[in-house]
């Protein structure tokens, strides 16, 4: 039988890369050596092909993110987008945090456009960056969390803080209307203690003790983190694409008037970042406070345990598996054991419309249009989003991940179909699968999701074998 194996390397630990080689053979003196064939003692293969590599040296990236978003045309034409998205709010919103955020926002998304073609280029994205994120995000925010005023998911995660701290469960028992209703799993409590904590008894309280506040930051946290994972140099802080991101109508509008998916956002960013990085641990940490915050961080966990199994083999992959469910039993048997009628009421069929009292979450998504056709459009509704999530599972098992990037587009590949799907569901809820797509992209520096070959690793950069001894 011919062999395969690269001569001074030993078979890989991993699934498909190895992490460790051992001593070659002695090469014979007289062995020949002609044009093009790498010097003796070398080889230029130091570890098997991964599927879908590219074994050529890497090329400037045409589609590169950054590259993209330092013309002025683009930030221009990106701030005229943001401006008239924030203005069709005051005109097409019933509600009335939504139409006073669309008031403050345009505005400030004009001058921030005016601001990328007129000032010197040194200076344009960081003004217009600050000129936007002052009026789409802290000016409104400030003002609706002075006033108290709030979407209400914000108003049940204190509630549910309260709760806990009373009773031992985040949940009603019986709940009559619609703001009763909790749909979020007990970790999202962790979010409503600051205002169990502070109060509301001045200004100052009644803004630090806002979960909205709290929301914000940890999502900055967690998106920092991955970017010093996967940023391939050492270098300052993303300050300028993070102000851009979070100053976005994508980001700043849910911030301002609820926000409470926005730490599901970056802990699903951050997850795949420590898998890359074969950081077990706290991957499996991250995964489990993601998975008792909402549901639908759970396919998170098969993904992320696929990236390390294909990288590092199935240690590394059963390690975080065991670690985040573990972690995630521990948080959600208190409540499964105590109060199990409530926790599958307002956790489970409630988000699904199936409970008497239906979901406000009513954006005209394919799956709410036809859930709007009576019990059998509902179950159609229901069918298609779990076929769309086997589809997901097969195209994740067919073709697994093979970088941070590879695994959040497979991750929000599935929540989108599932967001798209349900039978109830707002179009805020797609924040999470877009910045899935673009934030590691632009701490990776690069669009494709295929795992570079490090330089040292490049046919024309071999390494010398190292002789038994």
């Amino acid at each position: 039988m011919v062999s395969t194996r690269t001569p001074g390397f030993s078979r890989p630990r991993g699934r498909f890369t190895g992490r460790s080689r051992t001593p070659a053979p002695p090469t014979p003196a007289g062995a020949p050596s002609g044009p093009g064939r790498p010097p003796l003692g070398f080889s230029s293969r130091p570890f098997p092909r991964q599927r879908g590599e590219s074994t050529f040296p890497p090329t400037p990236d045409r589609l590169n993110p950054a590259r993209l978003a330092s013309m002025r045309t683009v930030q221009l034409l990106g701030c005229l987008i943001a401006a008239g998205w924030a203005a069709a709010f005051p005109l097409v919103s019933d509600l009335p945090n939504q139409r006073m955020w669309g008031f403050i926002a345009a505005p400030a998304y004009v001058l921030a456009g005016l601001l990328c073609v007129t000032l010197p280029r040194r200076y344009a994205a960081r003004a217009a960056a600050v000129v936007a994120l002052a009026g789409a995000v802290l000016a409104p925010l400030a003002l609706l969390a002075v006033q108290g005023r709030h979407q209400s998911e914000v108003m049940v995660v204190e509630r549910s803080a309260h709760l806990l701290l009373t009773t031992g469960s985040p949940y009603l028992p019986h709940p009559v209307v619609v703001t009763d209703y909790n749909p979020y799993l007990p970790a999202m409590t962790l979010f409503g203690m600051p205002r169990q904590l502070l109060g509301d008894g001045s200004d100052l309280a009644q803004v630090a003790g806002d979960a909205r506040i709290w929301f914000a930051l940890a999502f900055v946290v967690c998106l920092l983190a991955s970017w010093r994972l996967l940023r391939p140099t050492r270098e300052r802080a993303p300050l300028l694409p993070l102000a851009v991101l979070t100053a976005s109508p994508l980001i700043s509008l849910a911030l301002v008037v609820g926000g409470v998916d926005l730490p599901l956002i970056g802990l699903c960013c951050l997850a795949m970042a420590l898998a890359e990085r074969d950081r077990t641990v706290g991957a499996g940490l991250v995964l489990a406070l993601a998975c008792t915050l909402k549901w639908t961080a759970w396919p998170a966990l098969p993904v992320a345990a696929l990236l390390l199994w294909r990288l590092y083999g199935r240690r590394p992959a059963a390690r975080t598996t065991l670690i985040a469910l573990g972690t995630g039993l521990a948080v959600l048997l208190p409540s499964a054991l105590t109060r199990a009628d409530a926790l599958r009421e307002q956790v489970v069929r409630f988000p699904l419309g199936l409970t008497a009292i239906r979901t406000p979450a009513g954006s005209p998504l394919p799956g709410k249009v036809l859930a709007g056709f009576g019990p059998t459009g509902h179950s159609v509704s229901l069918a298609l989003m779990t076929m769309g999530g086997i589809g997901v599972a097969i195209w994740l098992l067919a073709r697994p991940p093979v970088s941070a990037i590879a695994a959040a587009d497979l991750l929000a590949a599935g929540l989108a179909i599932a967001f798209m799907l349900a039978p109830a569901g707002r179009f805020g809820y797609l924040a999470l699968p877009v910045v899935l797509v673009i934030w590691p992209r632009l701490a990776a520096r690069r669009w494709s999701s295929r795992r570079p070959i490090p330089p040292h690793r490049l046919p024309g950069r071999p390494e010398p074998a190292l002789p038994r001894g």
